[in-house]
């Protein structure tokens, strides 16, 4: 589908910006001369500072990361037809007529140290809603003889230039098992090509995501002065990593008894733990399936990555909060707060809340930031224990930043308007680092 037919097919939505106050959550100080209030414009980044910028579009998910040296990474650029999806879409905003590629673009412009310039570039796994694809773009040129779509990343790449990509199995699409074109929406094909044309264009180096290895993605400017910052891969192709380095393959048994065709492309998502001091920070991708074990037995695979899991202070929901989060990860990650990227009306479903809430996992208060929780769910869910944690600035549609002091003992948690491009404060909320 292209701009035009997605403008026809879809109706401007803005989401009200509602100002909600500055809150001092537990275990945080209860004021600070750095604090932000409602109405005030976002402030930027501060060097030493480690922010990641999870941006609301209602189509796809998208995050775009800044390390204390002002090295920066784009994580997902997804586009797809979420809209299509009638009664289960959410607020498109700013509004339905750029598409997200485009909309994603312009934040980074407005919050990147370097302009136009992003060091990296990470697909979690090959879905539209984090890549896009083939058959929902913004508009199509012919390169090499063949058409090229303008969604997702490659739209973005119009504006923004990578110097670097890491990806889960670009150039052989084998591992751990072949991979179609066609898939998804020809989210492979798609991204085949972008790589393709970006190595050939503009020399943008391809490396495979390294399971198990320790800051393969690094700061580039100034890492010498931020000894305390570091990223560890956990995940990636059904493989997981313990701290130890040692690497499990959750499929290889399996691949082996039954060569299966496909395998759920959420759990082959990529994942990584960012250390800042004594702050950590967790996020996987969509990383969730249920599987048997040689032996017959049901497992979940986000119980087997807690397993290799430390406490962290702030958590990306899998997959959305689309039945995930199951409790032998959220024992593991402890998390003080989570944040769950939204485009769905399925996503954030009772059993995941029920999950992020269960006491019995871990003690302590919790607060959850989605992108977006409409009315409808709020409907739905009313009355529901689950809804105190979730903050009322994201209701309408927001974006959501975290910010790490240069000492990484405190974090704060900005909601930005996400109806316009204005960057204005919906609510901030201070945190102190646990002990783990």
């Amino acid at each position: 589908m292209d701009r035009r037919n997605f403008i026809k097919a879809s109706l401007a939505s803005a989401g009200a910006l509602t100002m909600s106050s500055v809150t001092a959550c537990a275990g945080s100080p209860s004021s600070s001369a750095k604090s932000l209030s409602p109405g005030q414009k976002w402030p930027g980044w501060k060097k030493g500072h480690f922010q990641v910028h999870f941006i609301y579009t209602g189509v796809g998910e998208s995050a775009f990361y800044i390390f204390p040296d002002g090295t920066t990474m784009l994580l997902d650029c997804g586009d797809h037809n979420a809209i299509g999806r009638g009664d289960l879409a959410v607020q498109v905003l700013p509004h339905s007529g750029r598409h997200s590629g485009e909309w994603i673009a312009r934040y980074v412009e407005r919050v990147n140290p370097q302009g136009k310039d992003v060091d990296y570039m990470m697909l979690s796994h090959y879905h539209s809603d984090h890549g896009g694809g083939q058959s929902f773009y913004a508009g199509e040129e012919i390169w090499e003889g063949q058409p090229y779509h303008f969604s997702g990343f490659s739209q973005a790449a119009q504006t923004l230039t990578f110097s670097k990509a890491f990806d889960r199995c670009y150039p052989e699409m084998n591992d751990p098992i072949e991979l179609p074109d066609s898939f998804d929406g020809g989210c492979p094909a798609h991204m085949k090509q972008f790589y393709r044309r970006m190595e050939k264009e503009r020399g943008m180096k391809i490396e495979k995501f390294q399971v198990g290895a320790v800051n393969q993605v690094k700061m580039l400017r100034d890492a010498a002065s931020y000894p305390e910052f570091s990223i560890r891969n956990i995940c990636s192709n059904g493989r997981i990593a313990a701290p130890d380095g040692t690497v499990r393959d959750l499929y290889k048994d399996w691949i082996e008894r039954e060569h299966p065709t496909s395998i759920n492309e959420n759990a082959l998502s990529l994942g990584m733990i960012i250390s800042y001091g004594p702050f950590r920070f967790y996020t996987a991708g969509d990383f969730s399936n249920g599987f048997k074990l040689a032996d017959g037995t049901k497992v979940e695979a986000e119980d087997l990555l807690g397993e290799v899991c430390e406490p962290v202070d702030v958590a990306k929901v899998n997959h959305h909060g689309h039945h995930s989060m199951y409790p032998g990860l959220v024992k593991a990650l402890r998390a003080q707060v989570y944040v769950s990227c939204v485009w769905d009306q399925l996503h954030n479903l009772p059993d995941t809340l029920e999950r992020l809430t269960d006491r019995s996992s871990y003690d302590g208060d919790r607060v959850l930031f989605a992108g977006v929780y409409p009315p409808e769910r709020r409907a739905r869910d009313d009355g529901q224990p689950w809804q105190d944690i979730i903050d009322h600035s994201c209701y309408d549609g927001s974006h959501i930043v975290l910010d790490v002091e240069p000492s990484g003992k405190k974090f704060s948690v900005t909601t930005l308007s996400a109806s316009d491009e204005s960057m204005t404060v919906r609510s901030h909320k201070e945190f102190v680092t646990t002990d783990k």
